[in-house]
């Protein structure tokens, strides 16, 4: 069953269309990569499916309802959250109060401060944070700045997460890490979209990928087929 749909998604920007009349889908419990060379509109098709960038023309629905207009408050609240490509964390507040800013603003029902409290506190847990909960996010390493969004949008409650790379720029040990909480997170009953250009965790992570050139979806199919496509290879993945 789809959680996700676009059809014909077009976005340009100037003269410039950075997505031509792409079609893409999620299904529920899938976690879908989504790769191409920079400037292909990966970050771009995420800006439109979370309301940040409104589309030229095309439609987007999440749980079979239209979201194409809606404000990113308003996607968020129906269930879909997301993180960045640039970290975006509040510097100057405790990893703890990052996330509970997603707790008590993320959601369409009030939360009770305690209630707020504990699911932050096993969400901090959960994503290996609990030493450092009081840190405030400025002073944290860039994996664990990538950490503090993941719980934050978690504290939201999605059914959908969508993913802005979130392992560029990690070490080989955060890579690993990063790819068991990605499953980890869809174990819990979460679909995933996930932009990635680290290739080890979009094969190994990903049940399907989708494939951007140019603003055109070129590819979509299992890691075996996109490994074996003789255009992928030519435009991104290389001999």
């Amino acid at each position: 069953m789809r959680i996700l749909e676009g059809e014909q998604v077009t976005k340009y920007f100037g003269g410039l269309a950075a997505l031509s009349k792409v079609d893409f889908n999620v299904d529920h419990g899938e976690i879908v990569g989504l790769i191409g060379p920079n400037g292909a509109g990966k970050t771009t098709l995420f800006n439109l499916i979370s309301g940040a960038l409104p589309l030229k023309s095309g439609v987007i629905t999440f749980k079979g309802e239209k979201i194409t207009g809606l404000k990113p408050h308003q996607i968020c609240r129906k269930g879909l959250a997301r993180t960045f490509q640039s970290v975006k964390v509040f510097g100057n507040m405790p990893v703890f109060q990052n996330v509970l800013l997603g707790a008590l603003f993320g959601k369409t029902t009030a939360i009770s401060s305690a209630a707020a409290t504990k699911e932050v506190t096993e969400l901090v847990e959960f994503v290996g944070l609990s030493a450092i909960s009081a840190t405030p996010a400025r002073d944290l390493t860039l994996g664990n700045q990538k950490r503090v969004e993941v719980a934050r949008a978690l504290a939201t409650k999605p059914e959908l997460l969508l993913l802005d790379e979130l392992m560029a720029g990690l070490n080989q040990t955060e890579v690993a890490e990063s790819m068991e909480l990605v499953t980890t997170i869809r174990d819990k009953g979460i679909t995933i979209f996930m932009i990635e250009h680290v290739m080890k965790a979009i094969m190994n992570v990903c049940d399907r990928i989708m494939v951007l050139h140019h603003g055109e979806k070129i590819a979509d199919g299992t890691p075996k087929e996109i490994t074996t496509s003789k255009k992928v290879i030519e435009v991104y993945l290389g001999e």
